[in-house]
């Protein structure tokens, strides 16, 4: 165990210099934290002793630090890193500096091929060339066959290390030149339309230099980063599916690059892709952490998952990490409680962490917790004001204090420093609702889809928002895209009911409100890490009585009204026990409500108009003491009288 630790320690390590040296800096700070958080061995605890006076050779250093830079295996790549070494310190440090372009061109030529977007599978070598515009040189070659143009590699020779700094810098600095083209957040002009013009450029170079290393038989030795960089160029070219083959196959070659698991599981849109793409990827413990990682994204908060995560902390015991996605898995299950004592933890283990931050907000807000939010918010304002997730926080505490403005104007913040910050889009989409201002929050909601497909708020946002507007057609698209997405969630599939109620398909309606009714059981009844949620006022093992009361009305539209009258039992059913009921062993229930007592009436009426009326009387005597339907209740207790004392039977 303690040498596999080892192993693992120095593999993390080596990822984290090679990463640092590509500037993936999110991915070397994710596999430092990973390396640290492995439990001390005998090796690691003698090798660094605090002796300032003991002489320490290079040999007792890990591989990954007795070298300023990590060593390439390959021949032929280490001979062209050295040959480079000056021209690469430079690109590094530009790149450091954020001057993207004075980086790419240390080893780059200032213009990249240009063309359409259109990519390559992983084992093409040809490609069909595009019509030629006037004026420009055709792509044809005397050695093309039946009109396929073989690629050209127009790149300079050089390792794959300069090449990726050199092209990943053309990319920053199209992203960058993107954000600056962008209007105001939501202004008049902001269409969410503005693109990376070095997309194109970059797609086509690396179409290229993959073709010719096909070509050449050099394949083998690909080493996975330039695959990763191809796949978000793929990725943002909205062509999801080859961008996950080249993320399968930049993930074989170099498997603790983070940022590569990080955009494949943003491909992913139902737990079904997952598990048909897991198939495909390396079995090593990075899998492993994938799975768990996509699961949690993908809201599969069951019991295997937890299984998954003991498993890996077992090898990562102090993983800020994995504890956060421990947290996350609570906050879907609705276990606040356990989520905010998790991320409570956190935050007095490492309060300069503003990762997760913003999750551990939307948990005190769900809670209500006014005070502990307003902690947070002074300790992430404190950190660092300027992260999007410190402005998401603040934004979550002024909504909690009903200031919608001032937190719009927080959300507005974190999209400014990030126009990819989901939550804030979503969160933002929530702040219009409130306002009452429909078509903004409906453009938010656009956007944070357009970010992440998989986000079922923005989805139920969309639903309501044009709900509101009655265009319940458009709100039955959304809601059901919503409850694909969260099928054990209740209020999807009461939305989707709904839509479906005023579009008049009384049972697609009712079956809607059923699988509410079935996800409000899974969540009362479920597991051990998911049993403190209510919807519509329903509690552990008491169904919501709203839902029922749905049901029943709709049976009643549908003329089917034995049907209607044995749901309304079922709704008067979950008041729970009565005063006299002490022998009764049933659950707590909901007591009075509105759709109690409307049942209550409705059956009252339901017995009088068959003529039993000593049923109907002892209802209405119920409705009487409830005090909720009572005037209606007495109307009819009147009537009841009158028909009794003369006997006669209601028409």
């Amino acid at each position: 165990m303690a040498s596999n630790t080892e192993q693992l320690r120095r593999t993390l390590q080596e990822a984290v210099v090679k990463c640092s040296e590509r500037c993936l800096y999110q991915s070397a700070k994710w596999a430092a934290e990973l390396s640290n958080s492995l439990p001390e061995t005998p090796s690691t605890s003698t090798s660094f002793n605090s002796d300032p006076d003991s002489q320490m050779q290079d040999a007792d250093l890990p591989p990954s630090v007795s070298t300023f830079l990590s060593s390439n295996p390959d021949p032929e790549e280490a001979r062209l890193e050295a040959q480079e070494l000056s021209k690469y310190l430079l690109a590094k440090s530009y790149f450091d500096c954020r001057e993207y372009d004075r980086c790419a061109a240390v080893f780059l030529p200032s213009i990249l091929a240009r063309g359409p977007l259109t990519p390559t599978s992983p084992n093409a070598k040809t490609r069909t060339p595009t019509k030629a515009g006037k004026g420009k040189a055709k792509e044809s070659s005397p050695n093309s066959e039946n009109g396929a143009t073989p690629l050209s590699n127009a790149l300079p020779r050089l390792s794959q290390k300069s090449l990726f700094l050199a092209m990943y810098a053309k990319y920053m600095a199209g992203e960058k030149r993107k954000d600056e083209e962008n209007e105001m957040i939501l202004g008049p002009a902001d269409g969410g339309g503005t693109v990376n013009r070095e997309l194109v450029g970059l797609a086509r170079s690396l179409e290229g230099w993959f073709a010719d290393r096909a070509a050449k038989g050099l394949e083998g030795s690909n080493q996975g980063w330039l695959e990763y960089l191809y796949a978000i160029v793929l990725a943002k070219g909205k062509t999801d599916e080859d961008a996950k083959r080249w993320l399968i196959r930049s993930v074989h070659r170099c498997p603790f690059n983070w940022g590569a698991w990080l955009e494949l599981s943003g491909l992913l849109s139902r737990f079904e892709d997952l598990q048909k793409i897991v198939r495909e990827l390396p079995q090593n413990i990075m899998t492993v952490i994938f799975h768990l990682y996509a699961s949690q994204e993908l809201y599969q908060y069951t019991e295997t998952t937890h299984h998954q995560l003991n498993e890996l902390e077992r090898f990562f015991p102090e993983s800020q990490f994995l504890k956060t996605q421990r947290a996350l898995l609570f906050y879907h299950s609705k276990d606040y409680d356990e989520a905010e004592s998790i991320f409570s933890t956190l935050l007095h283990a490492d309060p300069h962490r503003i990762d997760g931050l913003d999750e551990y907000s939307n948990v005190l807000y769900v809670m209500a917790a006014r005070p502990k939010l307003a902690f947070l918010a002074q300790v992430a304002t404190a950190t660092d004001k300027f992260r999007p997730e410190t402005c998401c926080v603040v934004g979550n505490y002024y909504s909690l204090k009903s200031e919608h403005e001032k937190a719009v104007m927080y959300f507005r913040r974190a999209l400014t420093l990030d126009r990819n910050f989901l939550s804030a889009w979503t969160l933002m989409g929530h702040e219009y609702v409130e306002m009452k201002n429909t078509h903004a929050a409906i453009e938010s909601y656009r956007r944070a889809v357009d970010v992440n497909r998989k986000d079922y708020r923005a989805w139920y946002g969309l639903g309501q928002a044009y709900e509101v507007l009655e265009m319940h057609l458009y709100a039955l698209f959304y809601y059901q895209r919503a409850a694909s997405l969260r099928p054990s969630e209740p209020s999807m599939w009461q939305g989707v009911a709904k839509c479906y109620d005023m579009v008049d398909r009384p049972v697609q309606s009712i079956k809607a409100y059923k699988r509410s009714l079935v996800a409000e059981t899974y969540y009362n009844q479920g597991s051990s890490f998911g049993s403190s949620a209510t919807n519509g006022g329903a509690s552990q093992g008491v169904l919501s009585p709203q839902t029922l009361h749905a049901i029943a009305l709709l049976y009643e539209k549908m003329g089917q009204l034995d049907e209607a009258a044995s749901y309304m039992e079922m709704t008067m059913a979950q008041e729970g026990p009565g005063e006299d009921d002490d022998d009764e062993v049933r659950g707590p229930g909901t007591g009075v409500t509105n759709a109690t007592s409307q049942a209550r009436m409705w059956l009252a009426r339901w017995e009088f108009a068959r003529g039993d009326l000593a049923r109907a009387m002892e209802l209405a005597n119920e409705l009487c003491n409830d005090s909720v339907e009572v005037e209606e209740a007495k109307a009819l207790i009147r009537d009841l009288r009158a028909r009794m004392e003369t006997g006669r039977s209601p028409s």
